[in-house]
């Protein structure tokens, strides 16, 4: 069993798949859903920080180099897009529009590309962690309750 809540933590760190992934993961292995979902957050949440703080500068340092800049580039484009867009429809309600950013679980709105939004929106550290933290656990309310009813449904659940 400790495999499988390792293997949860570290889906939990994939950007793109992350909490979204490993929760129905941990559904349909039978692994119980509390302790799934707190291995789940902290693997999630534990690159936050070190992509508010260091993502920028490695991006816009490989954004013109050869090889890697062409997705260096494109991440930086996907984050600023990010960014402006939770801006235009945030106005003053950043902090909310971050939170709801990362906590409904759709393609490409996740803790990484929330985080990466923030750094590039210069958002204040403290509050860009709380609010990718908040969406964080809505976003594995939300995958917890799908996966055990989509699983409890066609009896995969245990």
């Amino acid at each position: 069993m400790i495999i499988h809540y390792l293997i949860i933590f570290f889906i939990s760190m994939v950007p793109l798949i992350e909490l979204r992934g490993a929760i129905p993961y941990a559904v349909g292995f039978g692994l119980p859903l509390v302790p799934s979902y707190i291995i789940c957050i902290l693997g999630n949440m534990l690159p936050v920080p070190i992509i508010f703080l260091f993502a920028r500068k490695v991006l816009e340092w490989g954004a013109d180099k050869p090889v890697i800049g062409k997705f260096f580039t494109f991440c930086l484009e996907k984050g600023h897009k990010g960014g402006v867009k939770l801006q235009e429809k945030a106005g003053k309600g950043l902090f909310v529009a971050l939170l709801l950013f990362v906590g409904i679980p759709v393609p490409g709105t996740g803790a990484w590309t929330g985080t990466l939004a923030a750094s590039l929106l210069d958002m204040d550290f403290k509050s860009s962690v709380i609010a990718v933290l908040l969406g964080v656990v809505l976003a594995g309310v939300i995958m917890g309750l799908l996966s055990a009813g989509l699983f409890g449904a066609i009896g995969l659940a245990a």
